[in-house]
């Protein structure tokens, strides 16, 4: 088997600074998820 995957810790900034983006709707959520390599869920 391989090694578990840790999961990532997300700053808080970090999630103000995408919410902002999905909040103002210029992109797609799934074209925000792919730029800052997160689930778009």
């Amino acid at each position: 088997m391989g090694e578990a995957r840790k999961r990532k810790v997300h700053t808080p900034e970090f999630k103000a600074k995408v919410v902002l983006e999905a909040v103002r709707g210029v992109k797609t959520i799934n074209g925000i998820g792919q730029e800052y390599v997160v689930h778009p869920v």
